[in-house]
């Protein structure tokens, strides 16, 4: 099924007469209901939630019109004040302290850099570059369960290699490479405060 232009002219008024997704799909027909709503989201429609049909909101425009002309004759009576008074500027309400929504980023685009919890210490990673100059640089076949098993490099390159120094009793890693990789629970948790 492809979206031909009386397709989705169809979806457009339908949509804008308030129909669901669902309906809207029977009646097109070889659609689903999550084809239309994908439809909807990449043709840009409104998003009619909290909304009514668009009739009811234009026969409200004519009463709030209605309305003013009632406001107004008020305010003159207003500006009626002795000299001796002081006219009070009218100051905008107070807007209550809401917390600040974070952008909706929309699909496809890339995200943001983050903010990391897992940053390694500086002289951890000094550790580790010192004894990456005195690893001894062996490939996948040649590790056992004594040899650190940390991975050095692209492996999309023939420059990867593995650390191959000692392992730490019961760790995959030797001590640099432990060091990077288990970190204590709490130097993790004072790092993201």
């Amino acid at each position: 099924m492809s979206w031909t232009d009386d397709r989705v002219e169809l979806l457009k008024k339908m949509w804008g007469e308030g129909q669901s997704a669902s309906q809207i799909a029977k009646e097109l027909g070889g659609v689903t209901r999550n084809a239309v709503i994908g439809k909807v989201h990449r043709l840009g429609l409104s998003n009619r939630a909290g909304t009514t049909s668009p009739a009811k909101p234009t026969a409200a425009k004519p009463k709030v019109a209605a309305a003013k002309p009632k406001v107004e004759p008020a305010a003159p009576k207003a500006k009626a004040k002795p000299a001796s008074a002081p006219a009070e500027p009218s100051a905008p309400a107070p807007k209550p302290n809401l917390p600040a929504r974070r952008a909706i980023i929309p699909a496809g685009q890339p995200l943001p850099p983050q903010p990391s919890a897992n940053e390694i210490p500086a002289e951890a990673l000094a550790k580790v570059s010192e004894i990456e100059k005195k690893a001894k640089k062996i490939s996948v076949m040649e590790l056992t369960e004594r040899t650190c098993k940390w991975p050095i490099g692209d492996p999309a390159t023939e420059d990867f290699w593995f650390c191959g120094l000692p392992s730490q009793q019961g760790k995959p890693y030797c001590e640099a490479h432990v060091g990077v990789a288990f970190q204590p629970m709490s130097s993790r948790r004072d790092r993201r405060r």
